[in-house]
């Protein structure tokens, strides 16, 4: 039987509560999931990208089914050679869905046989973003709630 892979790409600069969720809701859909930690070259990150991967291995620590791996250059080329089927996005607001079907029909003309699988966001955490998360914690705000506890960790020792 044919294993289905999905990619779920992304900055994950830090992985959010939401992120965990839709890896795990994903993994009811497909048999892996490789979490493609992505680099723009146009951003400073918060954490370099091995640290992001190795964060996002210990949130995932006894599921082979989670592969994290890093991603440079065009996502639908990474997911043919990968053999993915489809790639997960997820949706936190109406707002996202038009950027998001963009990329879609973008990755779907330079890669054919690629699906886009769109999840919603749990609605409590609708509102939350790496970039909001990273703001908050910086000015000393609570976090706790929004992240896993390894990257409420890094947050503290970098923020306290």
């Amino acid at each position: 039987m044919t294993q289905r892979l999905a990619i779920f790409p992304g900055s994950f600069d830090p992985l959010t509560n939401g992120h965990v969720s839709i890896v795990k809701r994903a993994l009811s859909i497909f048999d892996e999931i490789v979490v493609a930690v992505t680099i723009n070259v146009n951003k400073t990150p918060f954490l370099r990208a091995e640290a992001r991967m190795e964060l996002i291995r210990e949130c995932f620590p006894d599921d082979k089914r989670v592969i994290v791996e890093e991603l440079n250059g065009l996502l639908a080329h990474y997911a043919r050679n990968r053999g993915a089927c489809a790639l997960i996005r997820g949706l936190r607001a109406p707002s996202d869905f038009e950027y998001e079907l963009q990329m879609s029909h973008m990755n779907r003309h330079l890669n054919p046989e690629l699906e886009t699988v769109f999840l919603s966001t749990e609605a409590e955490g609708s509102y939350v973003s790496s970039s909001l998360v990273r703001e908050v914690a910086s000015l000393g705000g609570d976090v706790t709630d929004l992240v896993p506890a390894p990257v409420a960790r890094v947050l503290r020792e970098r923020f306290s």
